[in-house]
């Protein structure tokens, strides 16, 4: 079995053993494998990549084909206790209408993204040029990422949406954490975490 990056080691920290886990976007199904093997978590696992479904399936992970951009009409609401959804926020078409669906089908919600409003993507930007980093690693005409946010921006959406954020943890492209960016998550942080739910 792979080791968890990082990130992902965050993310099954914050779940509760027992739990229902919905994981959209899962890739390989790390995560949920992880999660069924050390915290006896069950779920779902969502994925698009045929490739990485094939990976999930041979892990022993229960995962659909789907394309999230679709929707989570499939699942009843307060089907799960957490949905997941680590860096494909900034990838689908409507962000906001998935993170709503993600708190109708699940009690609460974990989300990670790269955050636009680093210092580094700032400076190439002040020069005149699309960012380019550890955390953002494909240039303008090659990347998948089409709705880029900063974590006042992420949080703003949350205030009108009336979710209430319960942790928020923002950590480098290696996924270290330091007191600069405690202190300036939003000027020195490259990777957000954030669990949340209505209010």
């Amino acid at each position: 079995m792979p080791a968890l990056r990082p990130e992902l080691r965050i993310i099954a920290d914050w779940i509760t053993p027992g739990s229902r886990v919905l994981d959209l976007g899962c890739g390989g199904g790390t995560l949920l494998a992880h999660l069924r093997d050390n915290r006896q978590v069950s779920g779902y696992g969502l994925e698009i990549d045929q490739a990485k479904i094939v990976q999930a399936v041979d892990k022993g992970v229960n995962v659909i084909q789907t394309d999230l951009d679709a929707g989570l009409t499939e699942f009843e609401s307060n089907s799960f206790d957490y949905v997941v959804m680590s860096q494909t926020l900034q990838a689908v078409h409507y962000p906001e209408r998935l993170l709503e669906e993600m708190l109708r089908v699940g009690r609460e919600g974990i989300i990670t993204f790269p955050n636009f409003g680093h210092w580094s993507c700032r400076l190439q930007l002040l020069f005149g040029h699309m960012p380019v980093t550890p955390s953002l690693p494909n240039t303008w005409y090659n990347t998948p990422n089409i709705h880029l946010c900063t974590l006042r921006d992420f949080e703003a959406l949350c205030n009108e949406k009336a979710f209430h954020i319960l942790e928020r943890t923002v950590v480098d492209h290696a996924h270290q954490t330091s007191l600069p960016m405690r202190l300036l998550p939003n000027i020195m942080g490259e990777v957000a975490l954030y669990r949340f739910q209505r209010r």
